[in-house]
């Protein structure tokens, strides 16, 4: 980090380290190119965790205690999916379907035992998605995070910010495949690395300046 940047306040950037079997991971490739870099009048400082279900959480909680951001954003790879989709809600529950990288496969397992259902994302995720929108990036709001460490991070992060941090701003986004990756998989999606670098300029920007949600429909009938 640069002396410059190192008294302003931060965003908080997370990917993930290479799993199932991936030579790279999209999320840890797209966050790392904006590391120590000025967003909004913040400095972005990215981190990889784990995947793995119950050190991810760990590292991410003390790197919010070591940094004290103004927004946390992590970001995951959804493989077959093929736009920025952005989290609008984390369920109490890991339901693996493959092991992690530590070997641990939780199944209708809680994320925190007798902690709440679901929580919600705090962030514009409406705005966000309609700036992104607007800048010709393909993205939509994404109901579930799935059950693997992704909705893990999500869902440990908004249950650590209801009781300990509520001023704090974050959520969870999930990205495709890289080019590079989808070529290994048969019909799957993929996004530009370019394309994903100026998709999180935009949430960044739009999660720090907006002053209040907008009211579109952006559900989805099934």
């Amino acid at each position: 980090m640069t002396k410059k940047n190192a008294s302003m306040p931060c965003v908080l950037l997370t990917g993930f380290n290479l799993f199932a079997g991936e030579t790279i991971n999209a999320s840890w490739q797209a966050v790392n190119l904006l590391d120590d870099t000025l967003i909004a009048k913040h400095r972005i400082v990215a981190i990889a965790l784990p995947c793995e279900f119950n050190r991810s959480l760990a590292v991410l909680l003390n790197a919010i205690e070591q940094h004290h951001p103004a927004l946390v954003l992590c970001v995951g790879q959804a493989g077959g999916r093929s736009e920025i989709n952005i989290e609008r809600v984390a369920i109490n529950i890991d339901d693996a379907r493959i092991a992690d990288n530590a070997g641990k496969q939780p199944i209708d397992c809680p994320v925190i035992a007798d902690a709440p259902a679901a929580y919600f994302s705090n962030l514009p995720i409406k705005r966000m998605l309609i700036d992104l929108q607007q800048s010709h990036i393909p993205a939509a709001i994404s109901n579930s995070a799935g059950t693997y460490v992704c909705n893990h991070v999500m869902y440990g992060l908004l249950h650590h910010i209801a009781l300990h941090e509520p001023q704090l701003k974050a959520g969870f986004v999930h990205i495709p495949y890289l080019p590079s990756q989808a070529v290994h998989h048969s019909g799957s999606a993929s996004m530009s690395e370019e394309t994903v670098n100026n998709a999180l300029k935009v949430l960044i920007t739009t999660a720090l300046t907006a002053k209040q949600d907008v009211k579109v429909a952006a559900g989805t009938t099934h």
